[in-house]
């Protein structure tokens, strides 16, 4: 297996990057999405084999000459993130898949980034809580600081977005507008020194991007009450739905395993609230996300709408969608490896 190395793997404006996507379209015979990974990297081969991957030469391929697509968060929690990073990056410079930034990723290049202003020495200011999230990603490149570097480099690199002829991806939600105004503005689609400085300073349209992009919507709960997440945070936002179609209570955006307590899921959606939500419409292209931790039997949560992060790195499932050139997607083209039972098979053998 190749070492992962700083070399670029790609630049130029985000317009011909899309014209670079749609050319690949044309060679590529399908699509397979992969959801987050956060590390779990025997599962991960466990998915490609499935999918009809083999390792050669050091690189999962396909020999239909299918490409997978990786929907961010490969670093975090799990326990074999430096494999999970060398298989996809292999997989990436080889040009056997794509990959777009997760909010993990860019928390770690934010941490691990020194701020050119601010009162904080790094863009992730170096909280108790902020080592928590990073702390399993930092103790196993503490002996592997050069491979740490190259791993930072390569996520400056990783698209924000990917949109395909006839699908879209983004890590937590797709914005439109604000994507317009990337282009416009930057003529790329990943991150620059610049932007990436600016992205950590609130209220900048930078900070709005990817907070949108790699974290969704979310609103914040009212009178400034606070939940403890199952995963020991306490949280005074709640993650929301962008395709609820003329919402009128909490209970009809909220999108998260935790759910909300009864007298705030009763509550009526404010002007405000309403001001802060986005909505992706039925008519738009289908769109492949992650992120959002979902459970149970993977299935779309619309017509035009996948989420492939089922949990694997808490005993769920790790995610495939099998896309071709469907506009309506399918419960049927889902494909996964259930962790709980891979887990109790390997204590059983």
């Amino acid at each position: 297996m190749s070492e992962l190395s700083g070399d670029k793997t790609h630049s130029g404006n985000a317009r011909s990057e899309a014209d670079r996507e749609r050319s690949a379209a044309v060679e590529m015979q399908g699509y397979d999405l992969i959801g987050d990974i956060h590390g779990c990297a025997s599962t991960l081969k466990l998915l490609l084999e499935k999918l009809g991957y083999r390792c050669i030469d050091g690189v999962y391929q396909h020999p239909l000459q299918r490409q997978v697509v990786f929907l961010g968060d490969i670093v975090d929690r799990g326990p074999r993130i430096r494999e999970a990073v060398q298989i996809v990056y292999s997989m990436v410079k080889a040009g056997q898949a794509k990959i777009v930034m997760g909010n993990h990723e860019y928390n770690l290049l934010c941490y691990m980034t020194r701020a050119e202003y601010g009162e904080h020495p790094f863009l992730r200011e170096r909280t108790p809580r902020h080592y928590r999230i990073l702390k399993e990603t930092l103790e196993q490149y503490e002996n592997y600081p050069r491979e740490l570097d190259a791993l930072l480099a390569w996520i400056m690199e990783m698209p924000l977005y990917l949109e395909f002829d006839h699908f879209r991806v983004v890590h937590a939600c797709w914005a439109e507008q604000l994507i317009e105004q990337l282009e416009d503005s930057y003529g790329v689609q990943h991150l620059t020194a610049d932007m990436l400085q600016r992205s950590a300073r609130h209220g900048t349209f930078e900070w709005t991007l990817l907070d949108r992009l790699l974290r969704g919507t979310h609103l914040r709960l009212p009178n400034n009450e606070e939940m403890i997440s199952r995963d020991g945070f306490r949280r005074r936002f709640f993650r929301t739905k962008f395709w609820a179609r003329q919402p009128q209570f909490y209970a009809d955006v909220v999108f998260q395993p935790d759910p909300l307590p009864s007298h705030i899921a009763r509550r009526a959606l404010s002007v405000q609230d309403h001001d802060d939500l986005l909505y992706y419409g039925e008519e738009e292209k289908p769109l492949f996300i992650g992120h959002y931790w979902r459970e149970g039997r993977p299935e779309p949560i619309t017509d035009n709408i996948a989420c492939l992060d089922y949990s694997a790195v808490k005993f769920g499932k790790l995610v495939a969608y099998r896309m071709d050139n469907e506009s309506v997607l399918s419960a049927d083209k889902f494909v996964w490896v259930d962790v709980h039972q891979e887990f109790r098979a390997q204590v059983a053998g």
